[in-house]
């Protein structure tokens, strides 16, 4: 009360305040009157230096979420020391121009942010301008326009250093994002997982864009600008309104993290009108909606005189809507561009209120027009709107305001020599610019994994599938009748490719890297077992497959990667990657892995993918991916880039046959623990247990478990059984079945064909045919069971994926 401060503000800083001095407390008699007077005292200090400080970064803003985290944050750096800095981040796309908005608005805002105890850090954008080919796709000619901006800045007035101690930094994105490629990437695949389609659309006013009508490289963009504020530590967002939604995105990723506890806040500064009627914002594509630091005085006042300023506000048009409107792209996101109501939207005003005046609280700044000078905006607005000031006497002081801010830039580009120069250079890459229109000529970029020799040229690839916590046999002979294939048709060597980093934005095994591994390394030990129990001789794991961890790939040359998926992106609308199948409530990961997919693709480039078929409309997943495989690499500047004359041979390979062991149910009640399939770690116990509760209906040959297992193992793996019984033998691949005389005797089938038919016409008996399925899978879980526990890194991997299934059923109940 003696400070006069507002009374809501004295609990949280009194807590705040008591924290800080805890040692003292232990020390002193705090009922004293002395010691009750020294904390008032220190109480007060402290609020009063928040105080001014929050004060000031609240003028940055039109919104910030939320002043109590922003206040939380200031009194936190204060308990740690006088020299604390917390960190602000915006970053930029070096484009070639810089409009008065990024140029002097931004430099007062971040001189405001720094005088109140912050580091603000520029993210230069460079490897999204080289993304988005500006300036040619040349990363140094991109890096030329993002130091001639840093030249304009400093000419404006910001200041870099306070006290010898650098206030402001720039960090180049191609230098960091490579730098620290194992830290960025694997971020921006956890944001990913966590979201929807329908949230990440939401975020896509960032490009001007509504949701509808996106390539799918729109949606990896906001989720990268995410992964931008936790890669800079940034304690607060200091963009504009239009990237509010964006920053709101990280804000709800960090409910999702334990580790993170204090989500960003969010300090929106305003949008500035466009200098033309009905301009949201300016555009740097639209010379004449802003004033640009590089402007001469004759071009300030053009443009000036010619801006739209209205006294009025313009009367409200009612439109019929029309379906697909061909202005709805350049429309995204205007009406939540501004924050603040303004109907009159009258730019020249919006300079002066932004430009001229900026209600900085800590500076005293004017607005002369007509010989009268104006501390505040309201009176400049009020002078206008009931005739006092004309709207040539409004601009006419508007345009020697600008010039006067612009007029040190100028100089500085005219006197010093490195900024001369950097401004001839940026001329110069616009002059070529304005004369290129051709953009097939720009470098064509992915990860070749032939020339860093991961692999030989003209291989043929087979990826992995997905990892689940309960592998099942299907998986492993699915993949092994596309290893087979590939032998068949002389396609040699063949990559197993195991897709780490997709399975994790696909939030597979809960995204936990240990599972994932878990799941490859027993996987890999199970194919191997099988191959070497087969007598097809058709393909050695040593000498044929190459086996190669999508990570350790991409970590080659992350940069060229990532830029082959964004390109793929790009190709492609999000509809089209999404299919015909995938729906807006799904994971957005799926559609970052599909992209990511015919990236692996370009960086392996095969002669040959082989895909698992897509039978009753199942798996769509792989119909998507080749697909878009296809369309891609047959495009003129893929097939020039890798000089072929076509797209690698796509081949959809059947499964040996379905190995579910029960019908589809119609409710999960029914379903006992994985009863429906074998598992690749099963004990051989299961091998009889599970075929004695297998689906075995007589003259059923639709669906009859035991004969695809047979057909699928003894006919197509030719695996070789090593523990016959009386049940059943084999010999050459053919199957023997034992039966007793009145049953029929023996009986051997070299066919699958003769199999079915006997058990159609009801000549094998469903016991027989169970019994001998039953003893072929006791001797293959055997196998894969001596094969897992002979393998320390299986092994373990084996008892993990229980430990991680376990875990997940006790958390559903």
């Amino acid at each position: 009360k003696n400070q006069k401060q507002s009374f809501h503000e004295v609990p949280v800083v009194v807590v705040i305040v008591l924290n800080s001095i805890d040692p003292y407390m232990k020390t002193a008699d705090m009922t004293s009157a002395s010691a009750v007077e020294d904390l008032s005292n220190a109480v007060a200090e402290v609020a009063i230096d928040v105080d001014e400080e929050l004060k000031l970064l609240l003028s940055v803003g039109e919104e910030c979420q939320t002043e109590n985290e922003l206040r939380e944050l200031l009194l936190l750096h204060k308990q740690k020391s006088d020299t604390s800095k917390f960190r602000l981040y915006d970053g930029f796309e070096p484009s070639g121009r810089m409009h008065i908005a990024q140029g002097v608005f931004k430099a007062r805002n971040v001189n405001k942010c720094t005088r109140a105890g912050g580091v603000f850090v520029f993210w230069v954008a460079d490897w999204f301008a080289l993304m988005n080919d500006k300036m040619g796709g040349d990363l140094e000619k991109i890096q030329i326009v993002g130091q001639y901006l840093m030249e304009v800045w400093k000419a404006a007035g910001m200041i870099l250093k306070q006290q010898e101690q650098e206030v402001v930094v720039f960090l180049w994105a191609s230098e960091e994002i490579t730098k620290h490629a194992t830290k960025y990437w694997p971020q921006m695949i956890d944001i990913a997982r966590r979201f929807n389609i329908t949230r990440v659309k939401k975020c896509c006013q960032i490009m001007g864009r509504l949701e509808g009508g996106l390539t799918a490289a729109q949606i990896l963009y906001p989720l990268m600008q995410c992964t931008d504020v936790f890669f800079l530590n940034a304690n607060i967002c200091q963009l504009g309104v239009d990237q509010r939604k964006v920053n709101m995105l990280a804000r709800e990723y960090c409910g999702f993290v334990k580790q993170r506890t204090r989500p960003p806040i969010i300090l929106s500064h305003h949008m500035l009108y466009g200098l033309k009627e009905g301009q949201a914002k300016m555009s740097k594509s639209d010379a004449d909606s802003a004033i640009f630091m590089e402007d001469s005085s004759e071009e300030v006042r053009r443009k000036i005189m010619a801006a739209y300023c209205p006294t009025t506000t313009p009367p409200v048009v009612v439109q019929e809507k029309e379906p697909q409107d061909e202005q709805q792209e350049q429309d995204a996101g205007k009406s939540s561009l501004q924050l603040i109501k303004d109907e009159l939207k009258n730019p020249c005003l919006d300079y002066v209120k932004n430009i001229i005046l900026n209600d900085d609280p800590t500076a005293k700044t004017t607005f002369t027009a007509a010989g009268i000078t104006y501390n505040k905006f309201e009176d400049v607005k009020d002078a206008f709107l009931t005739g006092l000031m004309s709207e040539v006497e409004l601009k006419e002081g508007l345009i020697n305001e600008l010039n006067a801010l612009l007029e040190p830039v100028r100089y500085h580009f005219t006197h010093n020599e490195h900024a001369k120069e950097l401004l001839s250079q940026v001329q110069q890459f616009k002059k070529e610019a304005a004369t290129t229109t051709d953009s097939s000529s720009s470098e064509f970029r992915r990860l070749d994994l032939v020339s860093f020799k991961v692999i030989p040229a003209n291989c043929a690839v087979v990826f992995v599938p997905f990892p689940t916590a309960t592998p099942t046999l299907q998986l492993a002979m699915d993949t092994i009748a596309q290893i087979f294939q590939a032998a068949s048709q002389q396609v040699l060597p063949i990559v197993l490719f195991l897709s780490d980093w997709s399975a994790m934005v696909q939030n597979a095994c809960a995204a936990e890297e240990k599972v994932i591994q878990s799941f490859y390394d027993v996987f890999i030990c199970c194919i191997k077992s099988l191959l070497l129990s087969s007598n097809t001789n058709a393909i050695s794991m040593e000498k044929n497959v190459i086996i190669v961890r999508q990570s350790e790939a991409i970590l080659k040359d992350p940069s060229n990667y990532w830029i082959s998926v964004i390109n793929v992106g790009r190709h492609f609308m999000l509809d089209e990657v999404m299919g015909e199948k995938m729906k807006d409530s799904d994971a957005v990961g799926r559609v970052i892995a599909r992209l990511m997919r015919v990236a692996d693709v370009l960086a392996l480039n095969p002669s040959a993918v082989y895909f698992p078929a897509v039978i009753n409309g199942n798996n769509d997943d792989a119909f998507v991916e080749k697909t878009l495989i296809e369309k891609y690499l047959s495009l003129p500047s893929v097939l020039k880039s890798f000089e072929k004359e076509s797209a690698p041979l796509l081949v959809n390979v059947l499964p040996f046959s379905p190995l579910v062991l029960q019908q589809e149910r119609e409710l999960e009640a029914h379903v006992t623990e994985n009863d429906e399939y074998y598992l690749m770690d099963d004990p051989k116990v299961h091998g009889k247990s599970k075929m004695k509760k297998a689906f075995c209906q007589p003259g059923n040959v639709d669906f009859c478990p035991a004969i695809s297992i047979l057909s699928a193992f003894q006919y197509h793996l030719k695996f070789s059984v090593k523990n016959e019984s009386e049940n059943a033998s084999s010999s050459n691949c053919a199957i023997t079945i034992h039966r007793s005389l009145e049953n029929g005797g023996d009986v051997e089938y070299t066919t699958p064909a003769e199999l079915v038919a006997d058990f159609s016409d009801g000549s094998m008996h469903p016991g027989d045919l169970k019994g001998a399925a039953a003893n072929l899978m006791v001797s293959v879980l055997e196998q894969l069971s001596e094969s897992i526990k002979n393998d320390p890194e299986a092994n373990k991997g084996a008892k993990a994926l229980k430990a991680f299934e376990k875990k997940k059923q006790k958390s559903k109940k």
